[in-house]
Protein backbone atom coordinates (compact mmCIF):
# COMPACT_ATOMS: atom_id res chain seq x y z
CA UNK A 1 0.00 0.00 0.00
CA UNK A 2 2.93 2.39 0.79
CA UNK A 3 4.18 1.91 -2.63
CA UNK A 4 0.82 2.58 -4.45
CA UNK A 5 0.60 5.51 -2.16
CA UNK A 6 4.19 6.93 -3.24
CA UNK A 7 3.22 6.67 -6.92
CA UNK A 8 -0.17 8.31 -6.82
CA UNK A 9 1.10 11.19 -4.72
CA UNK A 10 3.98 11.56 -6.75
CA UNK A 11 1.97 11.35 -10.50
CA UNK A 12 -0.80 13.95 -8.55
CA UNK A 13 2.09 16.57 -7.85
CA UNK A 14 4.21 15.79 -10.68
CA UNK A 15 2.16 14.37 -13.55
CA UNK A 16 0.59 17.69 -15.28
CA UNK A 17 4.25 19.69 -14.79
CA UNK A 18 5.97 16.58 -16.57
CA UNK A 19 3.23 16.73 -19.44
CA UNK A 20 3.68 20.11 -19.86
CA UNK A 21 7.69 20.15 -19.72
CA UNK A 22 7.30 17.03 -22.65
CA UNK A 23 4.69 18.76 -24.40
CA UNK A 24 5.85 22.33 -24.61
CA UNK A 25 10.00 22.31 -23.72
CA UNK A 26 11.73 19.31 -24.12
CA UNK A 27 11.93 20.02 -28.10
CA UNK A 28 13.50 23.09 -27.59
CA UNK A 29 17.12 23.25 -25.88
CA UNK A 30 16.82 27.05 -24.91
CA UNK A 31 13.67 26.72 -23.38
CA UNK A 32 15.15 23.85 -21.14
CA UNK A 33 17.98 25.49 -20.24
CA UNK A 34 15.70 28.78 -18.99
CA UNK A 35 14.25 26.22 -17.46
CA UNK A 36 17.18 25.13 -15.26
CA UNK A 37 18.19 28.74 -14.63
CA UNK A 38 14.82 29.62 -13.07
CA UNK A 39 15.44 26.53 -11.24
CA UNK A 40 18.72 27.96 -10.41
CA UNK A 41 17.48 31.10 -8.45
CA UNK A 42 14.52 29.63 -6.82
CA UNK A 43 17.32 27.78 -4.96
CA UNK A 44 19.58 30.43 -4.53
CA UNK A 45 16.83 32.45 -2.68
CA UNK A 46 15.61 29.30 -0.53
CA UNK A 47 19.25 29.78 0.38
CA UNK A 48 19.32 33.57 1.14
CA UNK A 49 15.82 33.26 3.19
CA UNK A 50 17.02 30.37 4.63
CA UNK A 51 20.32 32.13 6.59
CA UNK A 52 18.31 35.52 6.84
CA UNK A 53 15.83 32.66 9.19
CA UNK A 54 18.93 31.58 10.75
CA UNK A 55 20.76 34.60 11.54
CA UNK A 56 17.80 36.23 13.36
CA UNK A 57 17.21 34.01 15.89
CA UNK A 58 14.72 35.91 18.34
CA UNK A 59 12.01 35.01 15.03
CA UNK A 60 13.50 31.25 14.30
CA UNK A 61 9.51 30.06 15.87
CA UNK A 62 7.63 31.89 14.27
CA UNK A 63 6.84 30.13 11.08
CA UNK A 64 5.13 33.68 9.68
CA UNK A 65 8.53 34.79 9.62
CA UNK A 66 10.18 32.57 8.17
CA UNK A 67 7.66 32.52 5.05
CA UNK A 68 7.33 36.14 4.20
CA UNK A 69 10.87 36.52 4.18
CA UNK A 70 11.18 33.25 1.42
CA UNK A 71 8.20 34.60 -0.89
CA UNK A 72 9.83 38.12 -0.83
CA UNK A 73 12.91 36.91 -1.96
CA UNK A 74 11.70 34.31 -4.24
CA UNK A 75 9.54 37.43 -5.65
CA UNK A 76 12.70 38.84 -5.86
CA UNK A 77 14.41 36.52 -7.58
CA UNK A 78 11.49 36.42 -10.21
CA UNK A 79 12.62 40.03 -11.01
CA UNK A 80 16.18 39.21 -11.17
CA UNK A 81 15.18 36.44 -13.95
CA UNK A 82 13.02 38.76 -15.78
CA UNK A 83 16.08 41.38 -16.19
CA UNK A 84 18.12 39.00 -17.38
CA UNK A 85 15.74 37.49 -19.67
CA UNK A 86 15.18 40.71 -21.55
CA UNK A 87 18.46 41.60 -21.60
CA UNK A 88 19.60 38.55 -22.87
CA UNK A 89 16.57 38.44 -25.70
CA UNK A 90 18.98 39.58 -28.67
CA UNK A 91 21.44 36.35 -27.66
CA UNK A 92 18.63 34.30 -27.56
CA UNK A 93 17.93 35.19 -31.43
CA UNK A 94 21.37 33.95 -32.62
CA UNK A 95 21.08 30.89 -31.11
CA UNK A 96 17.51 29.10 -31.20
CA UNK A 97 15.33 28.15 -34.33
CA UNK A 98 12.47 29.35 -33.12
CA UNK A 99 13.61 32.80 -32.91
CA UNK A 100 10.87 34.40 -34.44
CA UNK A 101 8.14 33.33 -31.45
CA UNK A 102 10.34 32.68 -28.75
CA UNK A 103 10.90 36.45 -28.98
CA UNK A 104 8.15 37.83 -30.31
CA UNK A 105 5.87 36.37 -27.99
CA UNK A 106 7.52 37.13 -24.46
CA UNK A 107 4.67 35.28 -22.30
CA UNK A 108 7.17 31.70 -23.78
CA UNK A 109 10.12 32.98 -21.60
CA UNK A 110 7.73 34.05 -18.72
CA UNK A 111 5.88 30.40 -18.98
CA UNK A 112 9.25 28.34 -19.29
CA UNK A 113 10.97 30.40 -16.30
CA UNK A 114 7.67 30.36 -14.21
CA UNK A 115 7.40 26.39 -14.59
CA UNK A 116 11.33 26.15 -13.37
CA UNK A 117 10.61 28.03 -10.58
CA UNK A 118 7.16 25.78 -10.16
CA UNK A 119 8.98 22.39 -10.62
CA UNK A 120 11.95 22.76 -8.27
CA UNK A 121 9.41 24.90 -5.69
CA UNK A 122 7.41 21.41 -5.72
CA UNK A 123 10.38 19.32 -5.46
CA UNK A 124 11.52 20.50 -2.46
CA UNK A 125 8.33 20.66 -0.61
CA UNK A 126 7.18 17.12 -1.35
CA UNK A 127 10.83 14.97 -2.10
CA UNK A 128 10.39 14.27 2.03
CA UNK A 129 6.77 13.23 2.63
CA UNK A 130 7.10 11.05 -0.50
CA UNK A 131 10.37 9.59 0.95
CA UNK A 132 8.00 8.77 3.97
CA UNK A 133 5.57 7.53 1.63
CA UNK A 134 7.31 4.43 0.55
CA UNK A 135 6.95 3.36 4.74
CA UNK A 136 7.81 1.44 6.33
CA UNK A 137 4.45 2.67 7.82
CA UNK A 138 2.21 5.15 7.01
CA UNK A 139 0.46 8.56 8.55
CA UNK A 140 -3.20 8.20 10.40
CA UNK A 141 -3.06 5.34 12.34
CA UNK A 142 -2.30 6.48 16.06
CA UNK A 143 -0.89 10.14 15.17
CA UNK A 144 -1.06 12.59 11.68
CA UNK A 145 -3.76 12.23 9.46
CA UNK A 146 -4.29 9.85 6.75
CA UNK A 147 -4.88 12.78 4.25
CA UNK A 148 -1.75 13.97 4.89
CA UNK A 149 0.59 12.80 1.86
CA UNK A 150 -2.72 13.36 -0.16
CA UNK A 151 -3.13 16.75 0.52
CA UNK A 152 1.01 17.77 0.63
CA UNK A 153 0.88 16.46 -3.16
CA UNK A 154 -3.01 18.55 -3.79
CA UNK A 155 -0.68 21.16 -2.23
CA UNK A 156 2.44 21.29 -4.41
CA UNK A 157 0.43 20.60 -7.78
CA UNK A 158 -1.16 24.05 -7.21
CA UNK A 159 2.00 25.80 -6.37
CA UNK A 160 3.55 24.63 -9.43
CA UNK A 161 0.87 25.86 -11.59
CA UNK A 162 0.49 29.09 -9.83
CA UNK A 163 4.93 29.82 -10.01
CA UNK A 164 3.95 29.45 -14.09
CA UNK A 165 0.83 31.64 -14.32
CA UNK A 166 2.52 34.26 -11.67
CA UNK A 167 6.04 34.41 -14.41
CA UNK A 168 3.47 35.46 -16.70
CA UNK A 169 1.51 37.73 -14.92
CA UNK A 170 5.05 39.03 -13.34
CA UNK A 171 6.94 39.37 -16.48
CA UNK A 172 3.88 41.00 -18.35
CA UNK A 173 2.97 43.84 -15.50
CA UNK A 174 6.67 44.64 -15.98
CA UNK A 175 6.46 44.65 -19.44
CA UNK A 176 3.48 47.19 -19.68
CA UNK A 177 4.38 48.77 -16.10
CA UNK A 178 1.39 47.24 -15.28
CA UNK A 179 1.63 47.37 -11.29
CA UNK A 180 -1.68 45.93 -10.43
CA UNK A 181 -0.45 42.86 -11.88
CA UNK A 182 2.99 43.05 -9.71
CA UNK A 183 0.87 43.82 -6.82
CA UNK A 184 -1.38 40.61 -7.59
CA UNK A 185 1.32 37.82 -7.43
CA UNK A 186 3.06 39.58 -4.78
CA UNK A 187 0.18 39.63 -2.63
CA UNK A 188 -1.47 36.12 -3.92
CA UNK A 189 1.65 34.75 -3.19
CA UNK A 190 2.11 35.67 0.38
CA UNK A 191 -1.80 34.14 0.75
CA UNK A 192 -0.92 31.58 -1.21
CA UNK A 193 1.57 30.52 1.47
CA UNK A 194 -0.16 32.05 4.40
CA UNK A 195 -2.81 29.13 3.83
CA UNK A 196 -0.72 26.55 4.35
CA UNK A 197 0.04 27.20 8.04
CA UNK A 198 -3.65 25.68 8.62
CA UNK A 199 -2.05 22.48 7.77
CA UNK A 200 -0.09 22.31 10.93
CA UNK A 201 -3.78 22.21 12.47
CA UNK A 202 -3.95 18.99 9.63
CA UNK A 203 -7.37 21.26 8.49
CA UNK A 204 -6.37 20.40 5.08
CA UNK A 205 -9.57 21.46 3.47
CA UNK A 206 -8.64 25.19 4.74
CA UNK A 207 -5.90 24.89 2.95
CA UNK A 208 -6.81 22.98 0.01
CA UNK A 209 -10.08 24.95 -1.51
CA UNK A 210 -8.98 28.05 -1.56
CA UNK A 211 -5.58 27.70 -2.78
CA UNK A 212 -7.92 25.23 -5.58
CA UNK A 213 -9.92 28.83 -6.19
CA UNK A 214 -6.77 31.41 -6.33
CA UNK A 215 -5.29 28.64 -8.69
CA UNK A 216 -8.22 28.93 -11.51
CA UNK A 217 -8.58 32.61 -11.23
CA UNK A 218 -4.93 33.09 -11.27
CA UNK A 219 -5.12 30.34 -14.80
CA UNK A 220 -7.97 33.07 -16.22
CA UNK A 221 -5.91 35.72 -15.60
CA UNK A 222 -2.50 34.81 -17.01
CA UNK A 223 -4.57 33.55 -20.38
CA UNK A 224 -6.14 36.38 -20.68
CA UNK A 225 -2.83 38.71 -20.01
CA UNK A 226 -1.17 36.40 -22.38
CA UNK A 227 -3.54 37.32 -25.41
CA UNK A 228 -5.91 34.13 -25.10
CA UNK A 229 -10.28 34.19 -25.29
CA UNK A 230 -12.65 31.97 -25.31
CA UNK A 231 -12.55 32.13 -29.12
CA UNK A 232 -9.20 30.72 -29.23
CA UNK A 233 -9.33 27.96 -26.32
CA UNK A 234 -12.43 26.56 -28.54
CA UNK A 235 -10.37 26.47 -31.82
CA UNK A 236 -7.70 25.06 -29.85
CA UNK A 237 -9.80 21.91 -28.54
CA UNK A 238 -11.87 21.51 -31.77
CA UNK A 239 -11.33 18.50 -33.50
CA UNK A 240 -10.87 18.57 -37.74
Amino acid sequence: MTVREFFGCAFLAFGPPVAMFLFTIVQDPVRIIILIAAAFFWLVSLLLSSLLWFAVVPLQKHLLFGMICSVLFQEGFRYIIYRILRKAENGLMKITEDSTRLIDNKHILAYVSGLGFGIISGAFSLINVLADAVGPATMGLKAGNEMFFLSSAATALSFILLHTFWSVLFFNGFDNNNRIQVGYVIVTHLLASGLTMFNRYQIYTATLIPLYLLLSVSAVYAFRVAGGSFDSLKAACSVK
